[in-house]
């Protein structure tokens, strides 16, 4: 059975002014979710799965969806506020989206086989995608999930902040735990993060989360039931996220799963700011020079 892709696109795009998502930056107009959709099936994904909001489901089907008609299977599901399990209720004066587990969580009707979740802004390279579809085909199970490792230095923007989930790993390749870590920003040489208004040291070094999981169906039931609780105890937090990393940690801290890291020689690169723009449109066309990938996607 091949593996399928999930793509959270149901973001704002608050930062970056606009939805990043559909953003076109390749030499042919491409989007960074075409590039992820074409490394994927390169990689020997069989569908792929995206998660957008009803707010732009005509205009996403027009510019993305058609294209991919005969290429891969695909279907759409929706990141609503009220999209949450049966019997919940919370403050109606919430805006802010439930977070990437809730994601995730949405898609349960729509996956039923081992999976690779990501983010819709994000580059991740070819090598990640073998890697990932390597893992999903022959070691994904009930209780082995796996993320893909960046390292933190190649994932900074120039341009402001960033948030990331930094990571300890095991001799053997295993995550131990994911800290969240905000306000991460490189200053005089040194990499740090804030947290109550003090800041800490990192390293280039240290492997970061990019929210490029891999995933056993059975995360469906982990996050119902995690979800359900986060609901009730944040009903009246109107900014309360429920992130995936924070799941992941929680399922390993039970005991439950373990976690394998695959860290390839894959770059990551996005578009957290409207100024990482133009080095994003950089990076693709030197990609596409160097015979990376063809001038025109599709």
């Amino acid at each position: 059975m091949k593996p399928t892709l999930l793509i959270l696109a149901a973001g704002m795009g608050s930062r970056y002014g606009g939805l990043k998502q559909l953003d076109t930056l390749g030499p042919s107009g491409e989007t960074i979710m075409d590039y992820s959709v074409f490394d994927a099936i390169r990689a020997g994904f069989g569908k792929v799965v995206f998660v957008i909001r009803k707010s732009f489901e005509k205009e996403f089907k027009e510019i993305f969806v058609e294209k991919l008609v005969g290429k891969i299977e695909v279907e759409l599901v929706f990141q609503e506020l009220d999209n949450i399990p049966v019997g919940l209720s919370f403050n109606k004066e919430r805006e802010k989206p439930w977070g990437t587990g809730h994601a995730i969580l949405v898609a349960k009707d729509a996956v039923k086989e081992p999976f690779a979740v990501i983010n819709a802004d994000d580059f991740y390279g070819a090598e990640a995608y073998t890697e990932m579809s390597k893992f999903l085909t022959t070691q994904a199970d009930e209780k082995t999930y796996a993320m893909c490792g960046y390292l933190l230095g190649k994932t900074l923007s120039d341009f402001g902040s960033v948030s990331r989930g930094v990571c300890k790993i095991d001799e053997n390749e295993f995550l131990v735990e994911v800290n969240e870590r905000t306000s991460i920003a490189k200053e005089n040489g040194q990499i740090t993060y804030k947290e109550n208004e003090t800041k800490f040291p990192l390293t280039e070094n240290d492997v970061v989360s990019m929210n490029f999981w891999g995933f056993n169906p059975n995360i469906f039931d982990h996050l119902n039931e995690k979800f359900t609780a986060f609901v009730k105890a944040n009903a009246d937090n109107l900014k309360a996220e429920f992130y995936i990393p924070f799941v992941v940690d929680d399922l390993m801290k039970e005991g439950k799963v373990n976690s394998k890291v695959l860290q390839s020689e894959a770059n990551w690169f996005g578009v957290t700011y409207q100024e990482d723009r133009s080095a994003t449109v950089e990076k693709l066309n030197k990609l596409v020079e160097a015979g990376k990938y063809p001038s025109k996607l599709w």
